[in-house]
């Protein structure tokens, strides 16, 4: 057993059972099923890592694959079990020792050994796809059950422009910020990156972009490709300590909770162990550094230009990073018309390429957001994670609610523009 499993595995033992996970889990919200809830998966890991568990049980691989890992359970959980990294430990153990078809392995091999490591193959990908919505072609594709049809459209290709390698604060520089770029966030909402820099120059933070630099890893390790997600992660290390000393800004909830988890992800790695800390320590989500920063003279008065809006916690910011309250001092700052989403930190199920792989059950876990975004009354959704913004876009126009989706960087910067007026 590795010592990565080794201690998760250790952590396992710490579970005391209470129960107080089940009312969080999407899957055991959908199922009833004890083996679907966290609580659960922990037995079965457990049996698993003692031997106990028949070699290739496809039901523990069921249960792995059916996990969201939102991390909800860990919010809640008193015994502060972390079950997010367990699963992802597993996950990658099952990769190892049970290996899956080869169609599967092909199309993983090609996605996360290819595409996301190339900025010519995302694009490619990218361009591909919206192709294939302005023609015609995604809704052939949806009769034959293919998710593309319900995807948002892929922006052009102007809207994916890289971003410079540094743009220079506005005003009087009160100092330098490393950003990321990122992998879908580039592709897809390439507007929510250039609105993130408009926010960071202009509130006085040179901003430096990485060149060269793709994908942190955060979908590799999520889906039990460890060795790649601990081979991005020192990628991103250099490129990042070659670009900048300061900060580490992250519009990307999901990358952002990664990208805080180097030290463990190579905490065997006794070579890198202490410099991927020293990262770590700098990795900063955009409404964790822009709410300790912005200056208390700009005063937002966006009042209903964005309509009202609701905020929704990503999983990987409310549970995986424990902020919360900094998007809402965002939006409060900005001077927007808000209220409160119901449950707002329940899982929309996104959950990275989830949504993807098994699309009816991330449907069932969208409904719940769906009722309470019509019940709370706003009619603009704001957000802090490209999974998660793809996700409300789809899931509202399949539920034929007419609302916008919004980066919370999105708001920001129009305040920004508001107040400088």
């Amino acid at each position: 057993m590795e010592s990565n499993a080794l201690v998760d595995y250790v952590k396992s033992l710490d579970c005391i059972h209470c129960g107080l996970c089940l009312r969080t889990c999407p899957t055991y919200q959908l199922t009833g099923a004890e083996s679907s809830s966290p609580r659960g998966r922990i037995y079965l890991m457990r049996a698993d890592a003692e031997g106990q568990l028949a070699a290739a049980d496809p039901h523990y691989r069921e249960e792995m694959d059916f996990c969201l890992a939102c991390r909800h359970c860990e919010s809640v959980c008193p015994a502060g079990v972390r079950c997010g990294e367990m699963i992802e430990t597993a996950r990658a153990g099952l990769e190892q020792t049970q290996p899956r078809g080869i169609l599967a392995r092909t199309a993983r091999r090609i996605g996360f050994g290819t595409v996301l490591r190339s900025r010519f193959w995302l694009s490619i990908v990218a361009s591909s796809m919206r192709l294939a919505q302005v023609t015609g072609a995604a809704r052939l594709l949806g009769k034959l059950g293919r998710p593309l049809v319900e995807m948002p459209t892929v922006p052009p290709k102007s809207e994916r422009a890289p971003l410079p390698a540094s743009t220079p604060a506005v005003g009087v520089r009160r100092g330098e910020v490393a950003m990321l770029e990122g992998c879908a966030m580039r592709e897809r909402y390439g507007r929510v990156n250039r609105a993130t820099v408009e926010v960071l120059t202009g509130i006085g933070f040179e901003t430096k972009v990485p060149t060269g630099h793709v994908c942190c890893g955060a979908l590799h390790a999520h889906n039990g490709e460890i060795e790649g997600a601990r081979e991005l992660a020192r990628s991103t290390i250099e490129h990042f300590e070659r670009c900048s000393s300061g900060p580490v800004v992250v519009n990307s909830a999901g990358c952002g909770a990664h990208m805080k988890a180097f030290g463990h992800l190579l905490a065997d790695d006794a070579t890198w162990r202490e410099r991927a800390g020293r990262f770590s320590a700098r990795v900063k989500d955009f409404s964790e550094f822009v709410a300790a920063e912005l200056p208390a003279e700009l005063k937002g008065e966006l009042g209903k230009e964005l309509g009202t809006l609701a905020y929704d916690d990503p999983c990987h910011l409310c549970h995986g990073q424990q902020v919360r309250s900094q998007p809402r001092t965002l939006l409060e700052r900005s001077g927007a018309a808000r209220v409160e989403l119901p449950d707002s930190e329940s899982c929309c199920g996104s959950a990275g390429i989830y949504s993807m792989l098994r699309p009816t059950d991330s449907k069932a876990v969208f409904a719940k957001k769906a009722t309470a975004f019509r019940a709370c009354g706003a009619d603009t959704l704001v957000t802090a994670n490209p999974g998660c913004h793809m996700q409300w876009e789809s899931g509202l126009a399949r539920e034929g609610v007419k609302a916008r989706v919004l980066h919370l960087a999105e708001v920001m910067a129009a305040a920004l523009r508001k107040a400088r007026r």
